[in-house]
């Protein structure tokens, strides 16, 4: 287990985990499973989750973990995402912790026509988030917390959202979390007046599925010829011990009794509390993201 500081006993409460088949997401839901919490873990493959489901019961002797198959860039399964989890946790769910992340080497278009980097990493959490509010809201005083990831500083280029013009896979991620950032920024806003609060965590760095199956392509092309050097090297610099020290913010603001009532604020791979990327601070930048979000939250979902 990670040397997570300020944690207390979840037990009793429920936690909905996305991207919690395997890397961050599933050590975070471990932690949490350890301290008692009932957990949800959504994954894409039914295989995967029924043997991380199997791992966490082993584990932590805690029998109380379930899992939910959905595909994170399908809006349709994000929907249904939504109404099994509310109706497994009882109408009541008390942390959500949106974990799933994706980025590819080319551009890709999911069948909501939304680039699907993007789709996962910005529509998915803005979704979950509208579509669970129910269950949160009913838990009385719930936490969501959005998982940012990659290197989140540079610019949000508002005419290149969603890799329309230029798409270097990376480069794109990194944007596309700066974009969930800026996204999380308006939520925790609209949250202010509810028992729903909404914070941003940066895990750092490890090496996980989706960092180990990315191709050259996907990489800058200043940085392509070390690839291969990359490729033995992180393993070791990011191996277990980053990864476990990579669960410590969200286990921290999923669990801590003195963040119960923070909302709108970026915590760093430490769990300390730092100052948003600048490109978040713009008004212009969060409205656009933030409009063009609650237009595919209210457009029909595929059958």
């Amino acid at each position: 287990m990670t040397d997570t500081i300020g944690v207390v006993s979840v037990e009793g409460r429920t936690v909905l985990v996305t991207g919690s088949t395997g890397g961050i997401g599933k050590e975070t839901a471990r932690h949490l499973t350890a301290l008692g919490a009932s957990v949800i873990l959504v994954g894409r493959d039914k295989s995967r989750a029924d043997a991380a489901v199997a791992d966490l019961r082993h584990t932590t002797g805690n029998d109380d973990v379930t899992a939910i198959t959905a595909d994170m860039s399908r809006l349709r399964d994000v929907r249904r995402l939504a109404q099994e989890a509310g109706a497994r946790a009882g109408g009541v769910v008390d942390v959500l912790i949106n974990n799933a992340g994706a980025t590819r080497s080319h551009r890709e278009v999911t069948e909501d026509g939304i680039e699907t980097a993007f789709a996962v990493n910005v529509v998915a959490p803005f979704c979950l988030t509208h579509w669970l509010m129910p269950a949160l809201t009913a838990s009385g005083q719930a936490r969501v917390i959005n998982i940012t990831g990659g290197i989140p500083r540079g610019q949000i280029d508002l005419n290149n959202l969603q890799g329309e013009k230029s798409y270097v896979g990376l480069s794109f991620y990194n944007q596309t979390k700066l974009a969930q950032m800026a996204m999380s920024y308006r939520f925790a806003q609209e949250l202010a007046a509810t028992p729903v609060t909404l914070n941003v965590a940066y895990p750092g760095h490890a090496y996980t599925s989706m960092n180990k199956n990315l191709t050259v392509g996907t990489y800058p092309p200043l940085a392509r010829p070390i690839v291969p050097l990359l490729r033995l090297a992180m393993p070791v610099v990011y191996g277990r011990r980053a990864l476990l020290r990579a669960t410590r913010s969200s286990v921290y603001l999923a669990s801590s009794p003195e963040e119960r009532t923070t909302n709108g604020v970026y915590f760093n791979s430490e769990a300390k509390r730092t100052p948003w990327p600048d490109a978040v601070l713009d008004d212009t930048t969060r409205n656009t993201i933030w409009e063009l979000c609650e237009m595919q939250r209210d457009r029909p979902t595929t059958a």
